[in-house]
């Protein structure tokens, strides 16, 4: 479990909730990175407002970040 920023709907930034957060173990191909640093840029704001379709809601801004690897799952070499 961890906590991050949800996004449940579009609109301002009242719609940002600080929320618990379960996350599964890696998948095949995938890794897990704990975020150290995100960078919320126009993308994020576009998302959040339904400018643009984000990938899906609930989503947590941050598109662009930098962290560490903390778990990979199954074929991740690199």
């Amino acid at each position: 479990m961890t906590h991050a920023i949800r996004v449940h709907e579009h609109g301002g930034p009242d719609v940002m909730r600080w929320e618990t957060v379960d996350v599964p173990p890696p998948g095949p191909g995938e890794a897990r990175v704990r975020h150290t640093a995100i960078g919320v840029n126009y993308i994020d704001v576009y998302f959040r407002t339904g400018l643009y379709t984000p990938p899906g809601l609930p989503f947590t801004p941050g598109m662009e970040a930098a962290g560490v690897v903390e778990a990979v799952g199954d074929g991740v070499t690199d």
